[in-house]
Formats: structure tokens, sequence, C-alpha cells
């Protein structure tokens, strides 16, 4: 669209050089007219004003008729207008002119593509934990400020215009919370100042507010809040000059007061009249302070750009006398502090943690009732729990302390010219650090020199590869890169494995990636896991009901007209067999155990309660690679455009020597057989796809055990592929292919084109083999998430006679299929024998061209074939190439040369209008190095010749990352435990879903989903989502959060695994966190729950049938206990009210609750699994500990053992005190026979005791028996049984008690037998 013609005006009122008109109003007047129009405002202006005081109320930059514009809708007249190009007045000597960036000159796209990213943002904040609105508002107004304002770009793309408007008016209403009256945030200010600023600049942005209603202006604006009583003198004029522009460049908005509510309005007439400078001003207030360049990795920025945004030089670096400016506006390099426990506070946390107190509070019961040994016992229990939990926080405290021994403490940093090492904390965006070979990188970087330089990014990625640098941007329309594609950019904490490099400082401290972890990991609180919450509801509920018992029971004595003193005694002694005190040993020392079962099967357990957590999980989120498959990439397909399938076989191996390529079977009269490894017996489809592949590529393969071959020292360039890089490649080939078969190899670059290069010497062609040829690289594009291609350019030399020493050049490209096809003209079909001398013949200039144009009918075939690949679970790649001319690298028609050595640039010097900021201390402290550069904003030309265009389709390649071995089985045991397993990985939905399928996951009916449309989803919907999804691809650690907390807000109980650092916020939040113990990182591991040392998905589920079996072992203790108490409660109460003398002493209470309670339940803890415990549903994270049926179960086995006891006691006699007293032994001892036969009796909740191995346990013998040992001394040996107040008993009563511990033994047989009939789950 064409700009409007400049508007011819006064000097005086100039865009940014205006001499502003004070209006000569009263106080009294703005006060009492509160009718006044704006108009009538500006009607008092001087007579003096060129401009005439009875015209129309126009800015003088507005068109003489407010109505020479398109209506858009017939309602609604916008403006079609532009913002004059300041007249000579303005110049940079002038101090209000003056920038250093005066010089700066950009491409409309450039710009345009920067407000894109933002406005983006701008929607998407609320739920972005990445970015802040403050952030954004910065980048806009260092957009607006240096590479629009001054009429550099009066007309930008009209929709993101549009965009822009309504994220502005989104947020320029945004208050403090918290606050009784509204209070504007500071980005709402800015936000409305920017909006001022775009209303006066940019034409389609004007053209986009035009079409808004009044009343949505209205509700946006708050300008009764931004002239009211607590506003600000800043937001005042804003108010007051934004009313000016809206009501001058609008005749819809002509009249002020329809902007403004109505009870607003006086305070909104005495602002325009305190303010009356800037109703004439054309321009809105300037808001002060620095404007510097906000803190982004800017991959999608040439260097030269960079430079000049940081105020910095590659030779000089910053002046040392700017840093302490710039550290105060950008703040130091150093990464969030933890929120640190002391020592002290961690140890009284454990005694006051609900069960300790209970504890404590039981051994006080003990002491009252005088029984010391037992409240010496529980006290020590206490000690013991306090150490293992103490000792547990400390551990896991760990986590946040390897946080700040990630801080790279030196850096090797250019300032002033010269180089140093300095505190890395000193770091500010706009250094220059220099990047040697092993060293760690001390903040976020944009790479702009490197020298073959290639950095491990495990900390972060969890790739344990490292990765090649390119200073080349990336474009992309996102600022949510994913890591490992940000080859510009080097991350905080990693480590230079190679090269050397040298960077523009662009992120620190908080901002970092590291940073963001960080803060992220300290902010995340650990939930209480299941078994933590229903112990202490468990243990509340017990402390009620002995309280209740203990009134009730003393109630019961003293009305039957007992001793109130004995009552009491009695009453509490009952109040303590109610509470477990042996719960919290029981249950740790069972966990601790489950610890040492589950780490001899490749499990760590960092923390106890994950041990018991993870029987009650019901999803495990699980990454693909490397866990649910093997996480070796190799080619399983190959197929060319004749038609032809080949396979590869051992094509995960490394090893060049082993595996062969197949031609598969695609007739029934085609036999498979193996490919010759030999240039004439190969088809020239299949030979130069797997020079493709080979070629086009940036990887290799070398020998473990040996050091990489270095060719010679490298100067420092920014060149990334040379010659040199060629060679050096051939050359470790060559070893490689002399190698012995024993060697073991490792790949070196991306897994993928590792893949690819393995592919290309399995059939025999490596690079060495092109390079004996002459082959030289001379040119590449690298691969960007936007093009989706990665191309390279060849020379060749010519073998014929005539050719004197000429080349001739070709490009070799791939990249997703559809990307590949799209730029293809034509495809190479099948040639008869003979036609080509040979194969590498197909490369060469021919005056005839042996290609076929590209039909529908082949496009159909090609996308068939690939989706058929895709679906098969294989990340599926084109392959291309196209004939260059020789000698030039243009067009084979043409005889003029378009190669690298003969491109001529054009560029637009269009010189930018100055700034209208004044120059600040630190603006001419760095101007030396803003001004010294040119520009370099626009796109690099790419060779005519080069291009990816007019290719030649070859084939299609397919990649697989095989499923590991008993996955497949682990994920059948999972559904028949009621465990929904979901696959999370970075990789391609079709290729996600075909291994999901491949492996049960995902089954008919089945959801996959990719992260960009969970990007778009809260957590609440995604939580609601139905079905829900098993495959989660293409996403990010953030996603992997967000699925975390979705799927707890939904009442599940989540494992998530991880390997990479940025996966630790999600492993911290979810139930159980589950690292890798191979590819995962330290900070992982201790963020962590668990570490599986081999990193393997069924060790996963192994785990979680331990959890379960270390559940179910607490469970039967708790049973056992609680039926054992319960038990000598209602006996107890039983004899009370039947009002007959109590069958037991309470040092006879005392002494059953010692020998009866803790050694069989001790034993119970180690308890071997039941069978079936894997064919359950598992426990929902909402139920209690005790459920009805376990309550009923309690019920049951206590009056059982009750009644039994009862009746042998009533069936005595006591008419006389020694009677009496034979009556009560025989009744305690079969009270604790029955208990120490439910000791065996529990080992099972459902299965028959009859099925389960007497001996499966031996310690529940061991302890059975201590125990009955223990009984017997305190009945039979002299003296000790006067202290118990027990005697002696005969054979007779033996006999009743072995009839009791029959009857007890079928009805509980027949309670089992119940319980598995009914399915009712305990």
């Amino acid at each position: 669209m064409a700009d409007n013609p400049s508007i011819p005006q006064p000097e005086s009122e100039s865009l940014g050089n205006q001499s502003p008109t004070h209006l000569n109003l009263s106080q009294s007047d703005s006060i009492n007219n509160t009718d006044a129009s704006l108009n009538t405002v500006l009607a008092a202006t001087p007579a003096s004003d060129p401009t005439g005081s009875g015209h129309k109320n126009n800015l003088s930059f507005a068109p003489n008729t407010l109505h020479d514009i398109d209506h858009q809708h017939p309602d609604i007249v916008t403006t079609d207008i532009s913002v004059a190009t300041p007249l000579s007045g303005a110049q940079t000597s002038n101090a209000e002119g003056y920038s250093i960036y005066s010089n700066i000159k950009d491409g409309k796209v450039s710009i345009e593509h920067q407000i894109e990213i933002n406005v983006v943002d701008l929607f998407d904040v609320q739920g972005n934990k990445d970015i802040s609105l403050e952030e954004i508002m910065d980048s806009l107004r260092y957009v607006m400020e240096y590479r629009i304002k001054g009429g550099r770009f009066p007309s930008l793309d009209y929709d993101i215009m549009k965009r822009l408007a309504d994220g502005l008016l989104q947020h320029m209403g945004d208050v403090e919370k918290k606050k009784i009256r509204a209070k504007l945030t500071e980005e709402a200010d800015v936000a409305f100042q920017l909006f001022g600023e775009f209303l006066l600049e940019v034409k389609e942005f004007r053209q986009a507010v035009g079409e808004k209603p009044v009343s949505d202006l209205r509700y946006a604006l708050k300008l009764d809040v931004r002239c009211g009583s607590g506003s600000t003198e800043q937001e005042q004029k804003s108010a007051v000059a934004l009313i000016a522009l809206l009501t001058t460049i609008y005749p819809q908005f002509s009249d002020w007061r329809e902007l403004v509510k109505s009870e607003g309005q006086p305070n909104v007439q005495k602002c325009m009249s305190a303010n009356a400078e800037f109703v004439k001003a054309e321009k809105m207030p300037e808001m002060g302070g620095l404007i510097l360049a906000p803190q982004a990795l800017c991959f999608d920025r040439k260097i030269k750009r960079c430079l000049k945004m940081y105020r910095t030089s590659l030779e000089t670096g910053l002046p040392s006398e700017a840093i302490p400016d710039l550290q105060e506006h950008y703040g130091k390099n150093i990464l969030p502090q933890p929120p640190r426990t002391s020592i002290f506070k961690m140890i009284w946390t454990q005694f006051t943690d609900f069960m300790i107190l209970l504890l404590l509070a039981v051994a006080v019961l003990m002491a009252a009732t005088k029984d010391f040994i037992a409240m010496g016992v529980l006290l020590f229990v206490v000690l013991l729990n306090a150490v293992i939990g103490f000792t547990q926080e400390y551990k896991a405290g760990k986590a946040l302390d390897a946080l700040s021994k990630l801080t790279v403490p030196q850096a090797q940093v250019l300032r002033d010219g010269a180089t140093s090492m300095i505190n890395s904390e000193e770091l500010v965006p706009g250094d220059i650090v220099i990047l040697e070979e092993g060293e760690s990188v001390p903040a976020d970087l944009r790479l702009a020199e490197v020298s073959q330089l290639e950095i491990v990014e495990s900390i972060l990625t969890g790739e344990s590869v490292a990765v090649a640098k390119d200073p080349k941007e990336i474009k992309t329309l996102t600022r949510k890169l994913p890591l490992g594609d940000c080859k510009g950019n080097a991350f905080m904490s990693t480590v230079v494995a190679k090269g050397r490099g040298k960077g523009i400082v662009v992120r620190t401290g908080r901002l970092t990636e590291m940073g963001k972890i960080s803060a992220a990991i300290t902010g995340a609180g650990k939930m209480l896991t299941p078994v933590q919450r229903k112990l202490a509801n468990l243990g509340k509920l017990l402390v009620v009901f002995a309280i209740v018992l203990c009134f009730v029971m003393a109630g019961i004595l003293i009305a039957h007209h007992n001793d109130v003193k004995e009552s009491l005694k009695i009453a509490i002694s009952l109040a303590v067999s109610v509470i477990p005190e042996g719960l919290v040993a029981v249950t740790t020392v069972t966990m601790a155990l489950g610890v040492r079962r589950m780490a001899a099967r490749k499990a760590i357990v960092r923390t106890l309660p994950a041990v018991e957590t993870l029987g009650s999980v019901t999803y495990i989120c699980s990454d693909k690679t490397g866990t649910l498959t093997e996480g070796k990439m190799g080619a399983a397909e190959l197929w060319t455009s004749d038609g032809v399938a080949y396979g590869f076989t051992e094509s995960t191996s490394l090893d060049p020597n082993k595996g062969d390529v197949t031609r598969k079977i695609t007739s029934p009269d085609q036999k498979p057989h193996v490919m010759e490894k030999s240039l004439d017996m190969v088809p020239p489809q299949m030979l130069i796809s797997l020079m493709v592949s080979s070629l086009c590529n940036n990887s290799s393969v070398v020998q473990k055990d040996k050091e990489e071959m270095e060719t010679s020292e490298s100067s420092e360039t920014t060149v990334s592929i040379n010659l040199s890089e060629d060679e050096k490649a051939a050359e470790i080939e060559k070893v490689a292919e002399a190698a012995p078969v024993t060697v073991e190899w490792k790949g070196i670059g991306d897994p993928t084109e590792v893949a690819l290069v393995v592919a290309a010497q399995k059939a025999g062609f490596p690079k060495s083999f092109f390079h004996d040829l002459g082959y030289t690289r001379i040119y590449e594009q690298a691969f960007d998430s936007e093009r989706k291609v990665m191309s390279v350019v060849y020379k060749a030399p010519l073998d014929t006679p005539a050719s004197n020493g000429g080349h001739f050049e070709f490009v070799l490209a791939k990249g997703a299929p559809e990307e590949i096809l799209n730029r293809c003209i034509g495809y190479l079909p099948h040639l008869e024998a003979g036609s080509l001398s040979s194969p590498l013949d197909a490369l060469k200039p021919n005056k005839q061209d042996i290609h076929k144009p590209l039909t529908e009918e082949f496009y159909d075939q090609v996308s068939e074939t690939s989706g058929m690949m895709a679906d098969n679970g294989l990340r599926v790649l084109g392959l291309a190439f196209k004939k260059v001319k020789s000698n030039g690298g243009g067009a084979a028609e043409l005889h003029v040369g378009d190669g690298l050595d003969e491109i001529n640039k054009l560029k637009d010097e269009k010189e930018a209008p100055a700034s209208t900021l004044k120059p600040t201390r630190l603006d001419l402290m760095t101007a030396a190095n803003a001004q010294q550069l040119a520009d370099d904003d626009d796109d690099e030309e790419v060779p005519p010749g080069y291009s990816e265009s007019d290719l030649v389709f070859l084939g299609l390649i397919g990649l697989i990352d095989p499923a590991r071995a008993g996955v497949q089985e682990s994920v059948r045991i999972c559904k028949e435990a009621g465990i929904t397993v979901v696959m999370i990985t970075g990789d391609h939905i079709k290729t996600a879903s075909a291994i999901a399928r491949e492996l049960g996951i995902l089954e008919e009916g089945g959801r996959a989903i990719k992260g960009e449309e969970l990007d778009l989803l809260s957590e609440q919907a995604i939580a609601e989502l139905k079905p829900f999804p098993n495959v989660f691809a293409r996403v990010s650690p953030d996603n992997k959060l967000k699925l975390v907390t979705a799927l707890q807000s939904r009442g599940e109980s989540v494992a998530m695994t991880g390997d990479g650092v940025n996966d630790a916020p999600a492993i911290k939040a979810a139930n159980v966190g589950v690292a890798m113990g191979i590819a995962g990182t330290d900070i992982t591991k201790q963020a962590a729950d668990i570490v599986l040392s081999n990193d393997n998905f069924n060790t996963i589920v192994e785990a979680v049938e331990e959890g379960r079996r270390v559940f179910d072992n607490i469970l039967k203790f708790i049973v056992y206990l609680l039926s054992c108490n319960c038990a000598e409660i209602f006996l107890f109460l039983l004899c009370s009210i039947v009002g007959v003398e109590l069958p037991f002493t309470v040092v006879m209470v005392l002494w059953a609750n010692i020998i009866a309670d803790v050694p069989p339940a001790m034993a119970l803890g180690v308890e071997p699994a039941e069978p079936g415990l894997m064919s359950r549903d598992p426990r929902s994270p909402r139920r209690g500990i005790i459920t009805k049926t376990s309550f009923g179960v309690i019920m049951f086995q206590s009056w059982i053992m009750t009644l039994l006891t009862f009746g042998v006691y009533m069936l005595h006699d006591r008419s006389d005190p020694e009677k009496e007293s034979y009556a009560q032994s025989e009744s305690f001892t079969v009270l604790t026979s029955l208990q120490l036969l439910q000791g065996f009796l529990s080992r099972t909740m459902r299965t028959s005791v009859f099925k389960v191995s007497f001996t499966s346990n031996r310690w529940m013998i061991v302890g059975v028996l201590v125990s009955f040992v223990l009984m017997i001394i305190g009945i039979y040996v002299p003296g000790f049984n006067h202290v118990l107040e027990l005697q002696p008993i005969d054979g007779l009563s033996w006999v009743r008690v072995i009839v009791c511990c029959v009857i007890l033994l079928v009805l509980s047989e027949l309670e089992k037998l119940l319980l598995r009939f009914t399915g009712w789950a305990v």
C-alpha cells in the first residue's frame, strides 16, 4: 500500500522537533467547564500559532481532509494516513534527536518478524512461564525506539498491526493485585505508551485502531484511572497526549468524552488543562530511563545486528566504564538462590511431625502408667525415625545445592580490546566471551565466530553427543525454539567438547536457560506422598478414637463403683493399646527393605516414601528414546525413485564392517539378494541416494578407544564448512575402515545423521570413497526449522580429456519428504543397463537430462510410500540432487557465473532518521561500538545455481529407533495392573504412534497429540480430554510439567521419567519422579525420587510391583496390629458392660502389647508379594489406608478373638481371688496365642494361607517363636510371672488354646474366601 504524501507543515510543528504551545486556560475554567470538548480547549491557541486558531483541530501530520480513507465498515470511518518525514530541522546535532542508533537500517520483513514474535507472546504470556509481560514490553519498546520511530517504516503488515493493537489493548488496563485502589502496572503503562507511538508511526496500526468500537477503547484505555487521584504525572501526560491523537485523527472519536467513563470526565478535564502542552504536542511523552536491548537468545538475528543491539564489538568488546551501568540495568550473572533450610529447622520439623507427636504422647501415657521400659522403646523409635527423616530431607536439598555448583566461576572475556579472566558473575549482555576446548560456558551466548566448535549440552537436553555449532541465524516465528535446534547459541554450564568460539552474552542470571530451570525447581513444592497423607489421617483418627475410648472406659468402670484411680489407669492403658506404636518404625523398615530389593533390580530409590507411592501409580509417563526404545537410530528402509525398496541388516550397529544392504521383494518373480559393494553393480538411484546420506551430513563414526584425528590447528574463523573439514571427515572414515572388527565405535554428531552415515558405510560407499574421487564440498545451507531442508554443494573434476582441469558441481539435498518433493521438478527413473558408463555419470552435465518430469501419479506414489513408512514407525527423509553448470555454479544454459566468487549483493542503504531520545552516559560510552559496523540485516543471497529448487527426486530413507526387548510385555503387565502408559517424545507424531502401537501403548480408538496442540490447551482442558491421549509427540519440557499437573488435577498418581535438566521441574512435580541413570544429568537425578541405573522401562514396571508389595505389607501390618489391639479393647468393654471382673490387669495388657505387636508386625514388613499382585487395579490416591473392606476385616478378626477369649474367661470358676487369677492367666494365654496365630494369617489378605509357603517368610517364624517364648517365660518363670501377675496353666488350658486357634483359622479362611468371591478391594 503506498504511503500518502507528506503534509507540508511549519518547522515549529514538525514531528519530533516541535515547540509546545501552552494553553491560556485558567484553573477555574478548566475545573468548572467539565463539558468542554477538546476542540474548546484547543480554541485557546494563541494567535501567533501559524496554523490559525480558527482551523479545525488537526495535528500537523494529519491529512487535509479526515475522510480520504477507505471505509472498511459502513458504520466505521477509518483514516489511511501516514506520518510525515521530519524536516531538516530534526538533525542529529540537535540534542533532542541524537542517538547512537541513527545509522541502523532494517528491512521491513525483519521488523515485522520481530513484532510478530512479540504479538504471539502477548496472547500467550498468561500460560507461558518462560517469558514475562515485562520482557515482551521491553522488546517492543526497543523495536519501536530503535527500528521504527522517526518515520523509518511508516507502513507495516496490516494483520500484524491489527493483532498488535488487540494485544496492547488487552494489557494496558492491567492493575496491580492486592491493591484496594486501582493502580496500573508498569507493563500497562508501557503498553499505553507503545499504543500511542504506533498510532503516530504506522499507518496500518492507525487503520486497525480506527476499526475499534469506541466502547472497546473506553474500556481498555482506562483514561479515568490514568487521570485519577492516584495516577502518576507520566500517566496523566500520556493520557492527554493519546486523547489528542485519537480525537484528531479519527472523526468518530472527535468527542473525547466518549472515550472516558462519565464519572471520570471531570478528572480528565483537569488533566488536559494541567498538561495543555501535550494536547498539541504531536507525540507521546518520553518515559525516561534506559532502553537497552532485551535479553533474548537472538537465534534469528544476524551477528552484526546482535553487535549493534548490545553496543559491543568483536574486536574490542565492551568498555569497562560501561559495565557498572549495564550491571545496574541487567543485574548480575548469578542463578536464583534456592531457599536454604537450616539444619536446626530440619531437625525441628522431624519432631513436629504429627505421627512423631503422637508417639511422644503415647510415651507420656506410658510414663503415667509407670511402664518406663515401653516408654524407652517408644522414645528410641522416635529418635530413629527423626534421624532417618532428617537424612532424607538433607539429601533432597542436594538437588538445590547442585544448581549453585552449575554456575561457572571464571570466564574469558574481551573488554577494552584486551582478553582477561573475570568472575562470571560480572558478565553483562554485550560482553564478548571466548570459548576454548574443555571450558564451561559462563552465560547464554549468541555465537559469532566458531572454529570446529562442538558443545556437550547433555546437562540441558540429556543428549550426550556433542552438538556442532553454526553462527548462521535461524528464521522462525517463535522464540520457543527447542534447545537442540539452537545451533547458533551456547548455554550456561554446557561444556566445550571441541574447537574454539567467540560469542556475545545475550542472557545472564535468572533469564538464562539454567536460571529458568533453577527458578522452577526452587519454586516447585514437593507434594506429600499418598502414604504420608494416609498415615497422617490414620494417626489423627486413632488419636480421636483413643481419647473417646479413654473417657468411655473410665466412665463405665467408675459407674460400676470401681476405684477412680485404678479406673483411669486401666482406661489409659487401653487407650495406649489403640495406638500402633510400631507404625512409623515398621513403615520405615518396610520401605527401607523395599529400597534394598529395588536397588538389586537396577532402581535406586532416593526417597523412602516413593517406594510405596509407586504402588499407587495410575499413569506412567515415559520418554520414548532410550527408555521404551534402544536409543540407537538406524536405517531400516531405502525406497528409490525407480520403485525399488532396500533393507539394511544390523542397522543400529555402528561397526561399518557389519551389515549389508538387501533388495526387498516387491513382486513374486523377484528374489531377495544382498547388494554388491561395487560401483559397477549398484543402480544410480541407490548410489546417489546413499551419496546424499553420506555427503549431505556433518556427522561421522569413529573408534571409541582412540582419539579423533586432528588435521591441524585451526584458526579462528566464522566459516563452518570448508575443504579441511571435508578432508578430515574422509581421513576419519579411512581409519574406521582399516580398523579391526573387534573395535567399538561411537557416532559423533546428530543421531539421525550418524544413522545416515552408517547406512552409506554398510553399502560400501563411505565419505572417503567420494573424497578419493576428488569430490569436495564448497557450500552448505544448514537445516532450519522453517525450511526443513539441508543442502550441500560439491564439486568434482571432469575426467574428460578436453576438460582442461575443469570441474562440475552438483547440489545434494535431504529433508522432510513433503518439502523435498515440493522443490523437485523431476525424478530419476529406471535406467536400462548400459545407458550410463558409471552410476555417477547421472551427476555430470549432459546436453540431455535423463530425469523425467514430476507427475501427479509419481507425487501420489511418493506420498503413499512416505505415509506407509511413517506408519511403520520410521522417521522418513526425502533425498534429491541437482546438476549445476561447470566452472561457475550458475545455470547450465547461461554462460554467466553465479557461483560463490561472483555473487554481487545489492543492499538498500537507506539512512534512518534520528531517534528522539537524548543521549545517555551509557550511549556516549558505547557509541563507537554501535557506529563502527555497516548494517547486515538483509538475508544472505544464495547463488541461483545453488538454490534448493528445480531438484531431481531420488528417494526416501526411513530410520528407526527399535523398541527395547521386553517393553511390550511390560506394557501388557501395566494394563493388567490398571496402569495407563503414556509415551512422551520429541519425535514426529506418526513415528511415535507407530512405535506406541507396536508396544501396545496406543490401541484402537486411542489418541495421539502434538506439543503445539498441547500449548493451546489449559491444564483443565488437558485433564478433561476424552479419550486421554496415550502419545504426546514433539513436546517440550514445559509440556511435561503441564501434563503432570493436569493429570494430578484429575486425581491421578503420576510417575514421570526424564533425563535432561529441563525435565527436572516435571520430575519434581510428579508423584514419583524417575531419572535415567545413564543418560540423566546429576541435577535431574537429585530432583528425582527414583533413578534407573539401566534406563530401562521394564525396571519401572518391576519397581511398581515392588511398590505394591510394600504397601500391601504396610496394610497387613496395620490390619494385624489394629485387629489385636481392638480385640483387647472389645474384651474390656464387653466385661465392663456385663459387669464382671476385667480379664487382664494393666501389666498384662502392656506385656501383651510388647510381645505380640512388634516382632510379628516387623516380620510382615518382609512378606513376599502375593500371587496376582499385578493383576489388581492400582489403589486410588484418594482412598485411605483403611477402607470399608479392611475395616470390616479388622472388626471381624478382632471380635473373633474377643469372643473366644471372653468365652474361655466366663467358663472358669472365679469364686475366689486365686481362681480369678488363674482365669486371667488362661485368658491372657488364649488371647496372646490367637494374636500370634493372627500374625501368620495376616500374611495374606485374600489368598488362602495354605497356598503360601510356610517357610517363604522365615522372619515371621522367628518373630512368632520369639514372642511365644516370651509369653511362656512370663507364664512359667518364677518371680517374673509374679511381676506380671500371671501363674502357670495346665494341659487342659492349652487344649482350650488350641481349639480357639483352630476356630480362628477356619473363620479366617472363610472370610478370605468371601473376599475372593465378591472381589472386594481390601
